[in-house]
């Protein structure tokens, strides 16, 4: 019944938008008027900002500026709109083409706008569910209790069952206006890969990457676009279905919580799932009141996090505080699953190695990694890596790497990676991103929380009950140095 149910929904949603550069060229290309006037809007954002770079390389100030200069791109990127917020997240996430300071600046990009009319989105449950309000729902809120840039969540209780749910709908024109803006967007991208020799990565590719990812999180039903990379965004996978692979992945940890979805009540447009009550992570007195502790479920968050990257190959790649509830039960509830990743097996293994390597302060080998995680063509020499990763590590591992901040290892690799031509996958960039989330959320009951080492007793129950060739190697290596017993390790 149940896949009955979902193929309904998939059906409803035959008529949903994927991203498709050739026909955003098709629709776009043959309306000049509003591509120019959109156009007009970016370039004088974007403009006056490359003005101010320009000014400040040749006054000397390049430096100086840049924390302040990326505080401004964050203000544009807000003022231009839900596109563009999402840009700026996506590359809050890349330190391969993003210098620190613009980094962190962006990552406090906010996923929020001003709520639209709640008729507007009654309507548009009824017209993609094809029936009533009134036949759907006993009650519904009268106005969104969460918005964001791409829709709108609203409570209700369904009138079969009287299950409370909660119901997100899309905002009205975000397909058209994000069509329109990455039509215009990839547009520079050729012209950066043609003139911009600074920027080694094909912008064109990352821009196509970002653009199948927004995409993905605006159907809530299905998206069949192909990857760039072999390491690619999962984009044939729909938020409802990934939240049912991800609830079945955890079928047997009962500190794990996935809400159910309601296909009956689904389409491309609309989502109905299960309503989950619970605190955010980041209020931790609220949590506490509950008889809980934060730490504990941020440790938990870790190891379902780690499972999720290394055994699983397929993991929540948003986990923000406004995705991660703790339950009155104690349970770890997640939220949103527009945006999921995967890696490889060979990626996971080589993931795994990269940590051994850290740990024994083989940097040579740590060069050589990136070829295995794919950040480097072979055909690059890795030799002037090295001296790069021992400064860094040397000067930040003055006791082991369990007492590191992942963040100050986050930010250090990403200073390596942007001096370097280094292309990181988007499914790496995700990791980092999860793990600082989550270790930030930790930070707010103990300061001196470290998620390396909360990490280590995954990666020695996997090095020493995992049979695989790759990581029996990697055992031996942690633990022998020329025939002798590391017994430090």
């Amino acid at each position: 019944e149940e896949l009955k149910a979902e193929a309904r929904a998939l059906a409803r949603a035959a008529d949903a938008s994927v991203y498709s550069p050739q026909l955003l060229a098709k629709k776009y290309g043959s309306r000049p008027v509003k591509a120019v006037k959109r156009t007009l809007e970016i370039l004088v954002a974007l403009g006056t900002f490359a003005l101010k770079l320009f000014l400040d390389q040749k006054n000397g100030t390049l430096d100086q500026n840049k924390r302040k200069r990326a505080a401004e791109l964050r203000t544009i990127f807000t003022r231009l709109g839900p596109t563009f917020i999402k840009l700026g997240q996506g590359l809050s996430t890349r330190p391969d083409l993003c210098p620190p300071e613009y980094l962190e600046e962006l990552a406090q990009l906010q996923d929020a706008l001003p709520t639209f009319p709640d008729a507007d989105a009654f309507s548009c449950i009824e017209t993609e569910l094809g029936m009533p309000l009134e036949s759907i729902f006993s009650s519904i809120s009268p106005t969104p209790i969460a918005a964001a840039s791409l829709g709108q969540v609203y409570k209700a209780r369904l009138k079969y069952s009287g299950q409370t749910v909660a119901v997100k709908v899309q905002r009205p024109g975000i397909e058209e206006a994000i069509g329109l803006d990455f039509y215009l967007i990839r547009g520079l991208g050729f012209f950066i890969n043609k003139y911009v020799d600074i920027i080694t990565t094909d912008a064109v590719a990352v821009i196509d990457e970002f653009a199948s990812r927004v995409y993905q999180e605006l159907n809530y039903v299905q998206v069949s676009v192909s990857g760039h990379q072999s390491y690619d965004i999962i984009l044939c996978l729909q938020e409802g279905q990934n939240a049912r692979k991800f609830k079945m992945l955890y079928a047997d940890k009962e500190d794990i919580l996935v809400p159910d979805i309601f296909w009956n009540y689904t389409s491309g447009k609309v989502l109905t799932m299960e309503w989950v009550d619970g605190v955010k992570l980041n209020e931790q007195a609220a949590i506490e009141r509950q008889g809980l502790k934060l730490l504990d479920l941020v440790t938990t968050g870790i190891q379902c996090s780690l499972r999720q990257l290394l055994e699983y190959g397929y993991f929540h790649a948003d986990p923000h505080p406004g995705n991660l509830l703790a339950t009155p039960e104690g349970k770890l509830a997640f939220l949103d699953f527009g945006m999921m990743s995967e890696t490889p097996e060979e990626a996971r293994f080589a993931i795994i190695g990269h940590v051994v390597h850290m740990v024994n302060r083989d940097y040579e080998a740590m060069a050589r990694d990136y070829y295995a995680l794919d950040f480097l063509s072979t055909d690059v020499d890795v030799s002037p890596i090295v001296p790069a990763l021992r400064d860094f590590f040397d000067d930040a591992l003055s006791y082991t790497v369990s007492e590191l901040n992942f963040k100050t290892l986050v930010d250090g690799l990403g200073s390596v990676l942007y001096q370097y031509p280094f292309n990181v996958p988007p499914y790496y960039a995700l990791i980092l991103r999860s793990l600082t989330v989550l270790e930030g959320l930790a930070l707010y009951a103990d300061p001196n929380f470290k998620v390396l080492a909360a990490s280590y007793p995954y990666f020695a129950k996997r090095l020493l009950t995992d049979p695989n060739p790759y990581l029996r190697d990697a055992l031996i290596e942690l633990l022998f140095k020329d025939g002798r017993f590391r017994y430090e390790q």
